[in-house]
């Protein structure tokens, strides 16, 4: 399959990200004493597939990613990935943008 322009400019940190993830996965599924063939058929993906999530591919759609997850009992954190309320530069962003003085509107007095 031919890569994206997406794929080429990814940034270091992110393939790093998922190179761990892909060998974070490899990990799980050996402590749980499954073969790529039975964690593909349960995942309803090829072998290849699997193969490619546990190299951390870009390439791989973050559904199969998830699914991967959900079968090795791991998909309960997917959810806190892009969680507000950890997301630190968009908190300091919206900070940026409170008003320095609050007043009330003429109607109301």
């Amino acid at each position: 399959m031919k890569a994206s322009k997406a794929q080429s400019a990814l940034p270091i940190s992110v393939r790093r990200g998922l190179t761990k993830l892909g060998g974070d996965i490899s990990t799980a599924r050996k402590r749980r004493n499954m073969t790529v063939a039975l964690l593909a058929e349960r995942a309803f993906v090829g072998r290849n597939t699997i193969t490619r999530v546990e190299r951390g591919d870009p390439g791989v759609a973050i559904g199969i990613y998830a699914t991967v997850l959900f079968v090795l009992g791991l998909a309960d954190r997917l959810g806190a990935l892009a969680d507000p309320a950890t997301d630190q530069v968009g908190q300091t962003l919206a900070e940026e943008q409170l008003p320095k003085r609050v007043r009330t509107k003429a109607e109301a007095r």
